[in-house]
């Protein structure tokens, strides 16, 4: 009798795009994932989404629905507080885009740690987390998380509590991780916590493997990262390494599940995730700013009025060639739909020039129509 074929999807993968800590690569981590037989995969690089859409482009390619996430690192405090040897450290927090509004929400969290919460490390807060969680899933992440290095702590009430607040914000998109690196003690302290607060709260148990490599082979080059990362030389013996636990590979379904064959459920809560998760990202469309045009007008007629009105001031000769090249630049940027672009780019490039902000080089004629409105 054919064994059942064991549907799983990795939720908690790094690739090279957590800078010095992930080492996959986007292509090749896609293609392990479709030799595995996974019908979709997830992208959680570290408090930053530099990677999303050339992995949201390489799923799609490959026939894998692409989960669109991030890892993030929490304030303990404020995201504004910025206190020395008080807020360098930082917990994580797995959020995954169910949807657009999500991926919207998601890009505002990740922006906004890194414009307003930067101390070391992109930070958000629960302010933030709070008011953008809409579209979203949260998993409590690796042994960072804020709930398992509670538990860690002997903290079990604090971590209750803490589940209890994520519990309140996402509702039924809150998901408790667990996993399985038996080299690293603390891991199994966190998930005997973890598991009897899913029982006790209700919470549903997710299974991950912190991914930060393809292969179990790559553990060693994986490891040269994290030493070039934190300064320290692969000798070391006091650096942070991870190279004692070599299993934070891509692992395969199969694997997984007989992992954790005691908590199916974690493994089934995975493809859960996956169904609630449907992102379609519209690409390939023009997205500016809306340009206040003049009653009457539309951006390409504004535009064509404001190129006249500014030709004598590059040219003190109007002559049918310069007519005609005028309005050979002016066909093709109406025809490719870049009017607005166009008189956004000049609205900003004038309001710098009437600051006193150098633009360009100054004096330099250009033969192109951009010079032309600016």
């Amino acid at each position: 009798m054919a064994k059942k074929k064991v549907e799983f999807t990795h939720l908690h993968v790094h690739s090279e795009y957590s800078l010095l800590d992930g080492l996959s690569k986007i292509k090749p981590l896609v293609a392990k994932a479709k030799e595995l037989g996974m019908k979709s995969l997830a992208l959680t690089d570290h408090g930053a989404m530099y990677g999303a859409i050339k992995f949201y482009n390489t799923c799609k390619e490959e026939g894998i629905k692409p989960i669109i996430g991030c890892e993030i690192y929490v304030a303990r405090r404020s995201r504004f507080d910025k206190e020395t040897k008080v807020d360098s450290d930082n917990f994580h927090l797995v959020l995954l885009a169910k949807n657009l509004e999500g991926y919207r929400n998601l890009m505002k969290i990740v922006t906004k740690a890194h414009l307003e919460g930067f101390y070391y490390k992109p930070r958000a807060d629960m302010e933030l987390i709070k008011e953008y969680h809409k579209g979203l899933i949260a998993s409590t992440a690796c042994l960072e998380g804020e709930i398992p290095s509670l538990i860690i702590q002997n903290q079990y009430e604090k971590a209750k509590e803490k589940a209890k607040e994520f519990l309140e914000i996402f509702g039924d998109d809150f998901y408790l991780e667990i996993q399985h690196h038996p080299k690293i003690p603390r891991q199994e302290i966190a998930n005997k916590g973890i598991i009897q607060l899913s029982r006790e709260l209700g919470i549903p148990l997710v299974a991950t493997n912190d991914s930060h490599y393809i292969e179990p082979e790559d553990a060693e080059a994986q490891d040269v990262l994290l030493a070039i990362q934190t300064q320290k030389t692969v000798n070391d013996p006091n650096r942070l390494s991870m190279i004692n636990s070599p299993d934070f590979y891509l692992r395969s379904p199969e694997e997984m599940a007989e992992i954790f064959k005691d908590y199916p459920e974690a493994i089934k809560n995975t493809q859960e995730i996956a169904e609630k998760c449907n992102l379609e990202i519209p690409l390939g469309q023009k997205v500016y700013p809306s340009f206040p045009l003049p009653e009457g007008e539309t951006a390409e007629s504004y535009l064509r009025k404001l190129t006249y009105e500014r030709l004598p001031l590059r040219y003190k000769k109007i002559t049918k060639e310069v007519k005609e090249r005028v309005e050979y630049e002016l066909d093709i940027i109406i025809k490719m739909g870049y009017a607005e672009y166009f008189l956004i780019v000049q609205d900003l490039v004038n309001w710098a020039k009437s600051q006193g902000i150098r633009v360009g080089r100054e004096g330099e004629v250009r033969p192109d129509l951009s010079f032309l409105i600016f």
